[in-house]
């Protein structure tokens, strides 16, 4: 199972508000297998050793390095964190304090040292993660099934999941009369039917609150219009898997979900696209990098697309917006294609982190305009 902790609005904000003398951000790939992590724990140490390479070029506070260097190596010690990974790390960390996530996507190794938090590679695993939840409902059963990447499926274990719909409404038969009186035959078995699809919603409620991963419905036509009609997941896929998933093993429902997680992110970047391109005619897009900068520093920027991989070293001014490149990565900048993702974000705009070749033009980011400028 993977286990996640993806970060809420709020945390983002907070990561995204973050000031301090030393900002570390590093991301690496991990394994959900818990008897295989010790790679990874290596890799972090990697890693970490980088990042405390970098603050010694720079001349940071050694004790403000040592701190740091600590945390670092707790996290690397701490047995009981490995047990629990997913498929990437994201670790925020100061000589003061330490957070992380686990993230459904494979980051790519990256350490990040500056004044801030580098967000890009956390932003992915919002805009589109790698996993999903198939609900296998039919009459004689159902099954919550855990999809990622590139470990096999499994069954998740719901607390409070009906065995089928016959258990769900107490009958041995879903042809009796209902308590209404409304008659038998297909419209009792709706109601009943209806029943079950609410015992089910409500049990995965516990499960998914406060989670944003899809959710892929697995049914037949008219019993997945009942589910549809009392589901409260925001996140329910609106394209399902047809057909009856009884006889449907664990890997085909998987195989089934992946076509549809594709189908969702072609259509997400689709519809951006065809937005940005009405706006660029209006004056209101653009993918220069010197422009969008400025635009976001003023708050103009509505949504941004932005290159999930590409770091390119620089400043930005506070003020202006003024945008210099560096020759090289350091303590004294940052990734200014991740900044000018910051202050989109801390002016209530959007941003998606995406591969490049789904960008507009080629660009490392595309803007779309609240207005012109």
């Amino acid at each position: 199972m993977l286990h996640l902790d993806l970060p809420t609005s709020a945390e983002l904000l907070d990561l995204a508000t973050a000031r301090t003398d030393i900002a570390v951000s590093i991301f690496l790939p991990t394994t959900p297998i818990s008897t295989e992590t010790d790679a990874d724990r290596i890799a972090l140490k990697n890693l970490a050793k980088e990042a405390v390479a970098q603050l010694e070029a720079a001349g940071a506070d050694k004790r403000r390095i040592g701190a740091l260097a600590e945390e670092l190596d707790d996290l690397i010690d701490d047995g009981e964190f490995w047990r629990y990974q997913a498929h990437g790390l994201a670790i925020y960390a100061t000589p003061d304090n330490l957070r992380t996530f686990r993230v459904p996507n494979a980051l790519e190794p990256l350490v990040e040292v500056s004044d801030r938090f580098h967000l890009k590679p956390l932003l992915r695993s919002i805009t589109f993660c790698n996993a999903c939840y198939v609900l296998a409902l039919a009459e004689g059963g159902v099954r919550l099934i855990e999809v990622s990447a590139d470990l096999p499926a499994g069954e998740v274990k719901v607390i409070g999941m009906p065995k089928d719909v016959a258990s769900a409404v107490g009958k041995a038969s879903i042809a009796d009369r209902s308590h209404s009186g409304r008659l038998v035959g297909s419209e009792g078995q709706k109601v009943l039917l209806r029943q079950y699809a609410r015992q089910v919603d409500s049990a995965l409620r516990g499960l998914l609150a406060g989670s944003d991963i899809p959710l892929v419905l697995a049914a037949v036509q008219g019993l997945a219009a009942i589910y549809r009609s009392v589901n409260t997941y925001p996140h329910l896929a609106d394209q399902g898997i047809t057909g009856s998933p009884e006889e449907q093993s664990e890997a085909e429902l998987a195989t089934a979900a992946r076509t549809v997680l594709d189908g969702l992110y072609r259509d997400q970047i689709a519809k951006w696209t065809a937005l940005f391109n009405q706006r660029a005619n209006e004056g209101r897009a653009g993918t220069d990098l010197a422009q969008v900068a400025r635009a976001a520093t003023f708050g103009a920027v509505q949504s941004l697309l932005v290159d999930m991989d590409q770091v390119i070293p620089g400043t930005i001014d506070e003020t202006d917006g003024t945008l210099t490149l560096a020759d090289g990565a350091g303590a004294s900048t940052y990734g200014v294609v991740d900044e000018i993702a910051r202050r989109v974000l801390l002016s209530g705009g959007q941003v998606l982190s995406v591969r490049q070749g789904d960008i507009p033009r080629g660009q490392p980011l595309a803007a779309i305009l609240r207005y012109a400028i």
